[in-house]
């Protein structure tokens, strides 16, 4: 019914993920909080700052490749942590992980993942990274840091801005959980969604698989939810970082900076590099744009000589928005939705036609622009970026 050939953006990949995946987890992976304002404006944003077009250059021997944390990519582009992967598509973490490391970019596991740490290391040959949420059972976090050690695992993700859960309206209107529970609407959905569910059938991989049995009391989905609930931690502050890097011990990307003042305590607190995100409009709604935020916080960075690498999430669904994001100071980008989609719509292969759309558009776009290395961009290819100061 559907042909990847005919894919030619992100929003075609979207349609198709509509199409196969039951709604609460459609629902999941494409919705915001409250009002979902900050949300839409994630992509908004990006979509007010202009190009200035330069022609008569010689635009031959291109190149998008871009160094995160040392190491030289593809592009500088890393899949961001997303939970509930594995009921966009069975297996999805390995099956992302798979794409991510064909193409030659990083992929990060979450915490809330369907697919173990080590069912990606074990399907996969190169290091990815290891997103972590901070839990109250301690005990347990230095037991996941460990994994993610043994793994091999790059990088440390720490993400800091789900102390307390953003209200998603679609998500307690559906009743999210995983897996779905038997009620007749449910039933009525998923008979939908043949091809999904054939899929699902064919693996083992239904709960998430860094907690469920690594928790004691925590056997199955029913205790997992109540402990869950339970565990974010509304008591984290910078001083718990300390910690954490003790445990870990290499090097650390602090995930959730929306200001300058904190982007600096992730500075004076020693992260190696930082995510501007507002957690794709899933947490504060009301908050600004990503991009928004971005430029305050790498001048404010460079005025006070960090060099901590600066990366953005949140609306990235174009190639030419990772353009705009590098010509801001960003030295790379995290994807979710964009990735998401491929996934759900066509698995690994889904996943590999997402970025390679998102390169061919960085590169096109670059070279109208006049230019032919990515890390030469600056905010000089933009006609109007002070157009989304807040």
């Amino acid at each position: 019914m559907f042909n990847i050939n005919k894919i030619t953006c992100i929003d075609d990949l979207r349609k198709v993920a509509k199409f196969k995946v039951p709604r609460m987890f459609y629902d999941y992976m494409d919705t915001g909080s409250f009002t979902e304002s900050t949300y839409r404006a994630n992509v908004a944003d990006f979509q007010k700052l202009k190009f200035l077009q330069k022609v008569a250059r010689d635009l031959s021997n291109r190149s998008i490749k871009g160094k995160l944390l040392g190491t030289e990519y593809a592009m500088p582009l890393a899949l961001a942590p997303t939970g509930l992967t594995g009921m966009q598509r069975a297996d999805g973490e390995i099956l992302a992980a798979k794409a991510a490391e064909r193409f030659g970019v990083p992929f990060t596991l979450s915490t809330m993942s369907i697919c173990s740490i080590e069912d990606v290391a074990e399907n996969t040959t190169k290091p990815f990274w290891f997103q972590l949420y901070v839990m109250k059972d301690r005990d347990f976090m230095r037991r996941l840091i460990g994994r993610a050690k043994a793994a091999g695992c790059s990088a440390l993700v720490l993400t800091l801005d789900l102390q307390v859960m953003g209200q998603r309206h679609k998500d307690i209107k559906n009743g999210l959980s995983t897996p779905p529970k038997p009620t007749m609407l449910n039933l009525l959905d998923l008979l939908r969604r043949p091809e999904w569910c054939w899929h699902m059938s064919k693996t083992k991989r239904h709960s998430f698989g860094n907690i469920v049995g690594h928790v004691s009391g925590v056997a199955d989905t029913s205790s997992l939810a109540s402990w869950t609930a339970d565990q974010f931690d509304p008591q984290l502050n910078w001083n718990d970082i300390a910690w954490i890097k003790e445990v870990w011990d290499g090097p650390l990307i602090l995930k959730g900076i929306m200001c300058k003042e904190d982007a600096l305590l992730a500075h004076q607190h020693g992260g190696d590099a930082i995510v501007v995100s507002n957690h794709g409009g899933r947490q504060l709604d009301g908050a600004p744009s990503s991009i928004s935020a971005l430029e305050p916080i790498v001048e404010s960075l460079a005025q006070h000589g960090s060099e901590m690498e600066v990366y953005m999430d949140g609306g990235v669904y174009q190639g030419q928005d990772i353009l705009r994001a590098k010509a801001l100071g960003a030295d790379g980008v995290m994807i979710g939705r964009a990735f998401l989609y491929g996934l759900a719509a066509f698995g690994q292969a889904g996943v590999e036609k997402a970025l390679n759309i998102l390169a061919n558009e960085l590169d096109v776009s670059m070279a109208f622009c006049g230019h032919t290395q990515l890390d030469q961009v600056d905010r000089a290819i933009l006609l109007n970026p002070d157009s989304i100061k807040v």
